[in-house]
């Protein structure tokens, strides 16, 4: 630590002289100080442990604090891995595109003339369904299928099978809707065509050529690493080891299981801000595919749960202030990692934590970072309108349904009122939560509750207008058309 940085009483950072240790490269990014930062905002948000990775100038800069395991104590380093959630769809993203490239798919193609097994229960929608629309989560179908397809090599294979009868979130085109199960399909697509399983496709198509020696799909592939503990528990206090180190079926690979160190995961955002060129040389992506990806392919009506402008073929796509970026969230179950990139910049941030409060830490410490390194101006959290915002409720009252999920909207003394409910194969996953809803604009109201992985305070709950005209309910991204 540089003896020209010290505490002050409160334990913040105060300059005498120099903000610490430059980094070597002479890209002004002072080391001790972020460290520092790091330590301080994973205790203050009750997070076990963390590692945070920094691409500045072409350059891969990495830190880690606390612990893998609050009962063993064992320290995060920073060849650590983390399960990164949803974080896994770009990889799944990027392999279809390197098959798109390699002239093996067509981004237009429809599912059902590559992979004739898929169906859903509307023909009419299953004819039509394009893998440009499961990319860009268009193609209607849901997040909320869970099922567990066994350990065998065949578990997307059947999970395709059983999701047959999933009812769709909303018809194909019509409106933007978060989905994972369509990423079960895009992985399943990948086996077809490579004749691999998409495990050993992620390592031949990805890790290889990208030179990731610490990225893996499955536990027993984990166990050759410093692996950190998922932690359960409330908002506010220092939460528990999960029952099991992985509580994730291995179906849920292509959309959410994925086991890396933060600099891998920083490895594969360098290539796409090389234009599809691996840091070790040799091009991975051509950059036509690159842009694909970063093209907005869909507006999001719902831009507070992850600060969203729009959708790519697998990237979020921000826009601060002017600033476009790129990136995505994830989370698996009690651990969470987030990924942003800003291209002008050259800049890319990668924070993968083991549970606690980690979406409070992720926007202190990258509002921070971004600013610094990159000249973003975050959002603020989201939270209710300081100023009155008088809201025509019988416009929104009704009951709105997808797949698993039930919300009733009511008006109840005056106040707007929130009732989310599991349902049919999902009704044990959690008990329904039971919300006030307070404006923020004249179609979106902040709700509590949301957990650890959403919002900093609040729960954004939108409402919008598919393109059949059909009113509907974002929350989660996630879009339930309004059925009563």
């Amino acid at each position: 630590m540089s003896k020209n940085v010290t505490w002050d009483e409160e334990g913040n950072w105060e300059a005498k002289g120099s903000w610490g240790t430059k980094d070597s490269a002479g890209h002004g990014i002072y080391l001790d100080r972020w460290q520092a930062r790091l330590d301080k905002l994973r205790k203050a948000h009750h997070v076990p442990g963390a590692a945070l990775a920094i691409v500045k100038g072409g350059e891969i800069y990495e830190l880690a604090s606390g612990v893998l395991n609050v009962e063993t104590e064992v320290e995060v380093t920073t060849d650590s891995v983390f399960q990164i959630g949803s974080i896994a769809k770009i990889y799944t993203a990027t392999m279809v595109l390197r098959l798109v490239d390699a002239g093996q798919l067509d981004l237009d193609a429809r599912v059902v003339d590559v992979l004739p097994e898929f169906a859903t229960p509307d023909p009419e929608a299953t004819a039509v369904i394009t893998v440009r629309q499961l990319l860009s989560h268009t193609g209607g179908v849901t997040n909320d299928f869970t099922y567990d397809s066994g350990r065998g090599d065949d578990c997307l294979e059947k999970y395709v099978e059983a999701a047959r009868e999933v009812a769709l979130d909303c018809p194909p085109g019509s409106a933007v809707s978060y989905g994972g199960l369509g990423y079960i399909v895009l992985g399943r697509i990948i086996e077809v065509i490579t004749g691999k399983t998409w495990d050993e496709a992620l390592q031949e198509l990805l890790a290889e050529p990208l030179g990731l020696t610490h990225t893996v799909t499955l536990p027993e592939q984990a166990l050759r690493f410093r692996a950190a503990m998922s932690h359960l528990g409330d908002p506010g206090k220092t939460p528990d080891p999960a029952p099991a180190w992985d509580l994730m079926p291995r179906s849920a690979g292509p959309y959410g299981r994925v086991i890396a160190s933060a600099a891998d995961v920083a490895r594969l955002a360098l290539m796409h801000l090389n234009n599809g060129t691996a840091s070790g040389g040799g091009s991975v992506l051509s950059p036509q595919s690159v842009a694909a990806m970063q093209h907005r392919e869909v507006d999001v009506p719902d831009k507070w749960t992850v600060s969203s402008d729009g959708w790519g073929l697998g990237w979020t796509l921000y826009n601060w202030h002017g600033v476009p970026g790129f990136g995505h969230d994830g989370a698996s179950i009690g651990q969470y990692g987030y990924l942003r990139v800003v291209p002008e910049a050259g800049v890319a941030l990668v924070l993968l934590t083991n549970g606690g409060s980690a979406r409070p830490l992720y926007a202190e410490l990258f509002r921070e970072l971004l600013s610094e390194l990159a000249g973003v101006t975050m959002p603020e959290p989201f939270g209710p309108s300081d100023k009155p915002v008088a809201v025509d409720m019988s416009r929104y009252v009704g009951t709105y349904k997808r797949e698993g999920v039930v919300i009733t909207v009511s008006e109840q003394d005056g106040k707007a009122r929130l009732l989310y409910e599991f349902v049919d194969g999902m009704k044990d996953m959690s008990p329904p939560l039971d919300m006030e809803m307070l404006p923020v604009e004249e179609n979106v109201f902040a709700a509590s509750g949301a957990g650890p992985s959403f919002a900093e305070d609040y729960m954004p709950v939108v409402f919008s207008t598919m393109v059949d005209g059909t009113k509907c309910c974002y929350i989660g991204m996630r879009c339930a058309p309004k059925v009563g």
